[in-house]
């Protein structure tokens, strides 16, 4: 398993006041991954969708709509500090053989000093992703509108990343922005079980605070933090390019202030944007709010507290 070349970044702007993601992205090797707080590693994969496909062109896509963003945040100023690593080269084979061999190439970006900001793909690789922090008491909050708990009848797929982690180890799960009539009762059951937490979409839109609060108690007695966004958690008016949208969703609004809420605890070792699909997207909403995802997660993220 290996790492492709990264591409070059550069903001497209024209006025040299306007500092964008483009200017301030640096391509680089892995033996330099612990000179920057946050990198980025492109996941070109959708092998094991169980909706619509599209999701292996996410992170070109992701990239792009990113370079354009200003790097400015009016609380936390400036982004800065980011790498990219390039893509990960996924090899032909089951999506049991992808998943191992991406969590080789994951095992050794997390045990450098850098954030990775791993951009899908399809959700079954949040398993890989996540996987190589079990060696410490692991939480993970997952934004998305449904649980993604499902049993492995055969090969992995899209929904089953966190039963896999929960039977190697996971100790606390949360899922912010659920959906209503989204989720069978078996796997709700699941999750209850399991000491899990779910806050649906409608709690998100009672109370923003109060919902990115629920998800952090429930991360209550663990080490490490993996947050993971599934772009589905967002109504299907401002991201109708995922697998499978759905209306009653979040806004991005709602969902950026809770990810700058999330990525402010010092426990946070790990991020994701999955389930970007720019086949079925309109206008580009949704590589909008993906890549303004990430930029409002990273203007909250402390390098040096983690």
């Amino acid at each position: 398993m290996s790492l492709r070349e990264p591409p070059a970044w550069d903001g497209p702007s024209a006025d040299p006041n306007d500092e964008q993601f483009g200017d301030i992205v640096e391509p680089i090797t892995l033996d330099h991954a612990s000179e920057f707080d946050t990198v980025l590693v492109g996941e070109p994969y959708d092998g094991a969708v169980i909706g619509r496909r599209g999701a292996r062109e996410g992170p070109t896509a992701l990239r792009e709509a990113l370079t354009g963003v200003k790097t400015h945040h009016f609380d936390a100023g400036p982004v800065e500090s980011v790498g990219d690593l390039g893509d990960v080269e996924v090899l032909d084979g089951d999506v049991s053989t992808v998943q191992e061999s991406i969590r080789e190439i994951t095992r050794e970006i997390h045990a450098s000093d850098a954030l990775p900001i791993f951009l899908g793909g399809d959700n079954s690789l949040t398993y890989p992703n996540a996987a190589p922090l079990l060696s410490e008491s692991l939480g993970v909050v997952n934004f998305d509108a449904h649980l993604d708990c499902r049993e492995v009848r055969g090969e992995p797929t899209s929904g089953t990343p966190y039963r896999q982690l929960h039977e190697a180890g996971l100790d606390a799960y949360a899922c912010v922005g659920a959906r209503h009539f989204e989720t069978s009762t078996a796997y709700a059951e699941y999750v209850d079980e399991q000491g899990g937490e779910i806050v649906t979409s409608e709690a998100v839109g009672d109370d923003v605070e109060s919902a990115a609060e629920r998800a952090l108690d429930a991360m209550a007695g663990v080490d490490t933090v993996y947050v993971s966004v599934d772009l589905d958690v967002l109504d299907a008016t401002a991201a109708p390019g995922v697998s499978a949208p759905t209306p009653g969703g979040l806004t991005t609004r709602e969902l950026f202030r809770m990810l700058r809420i999330v990525a402010a605890d010092d426990r946070v070792a790990g991020f994701e944007v999955v389930e970007y699909a720019p086949p079925l997207d309109s206008r580009e909403l949704t590589a909008a709010a993906g890549a303004r995802a990430i930029a409002h997660f990273l203007s909250a993220y402390d390098g040096d507290s983690s």
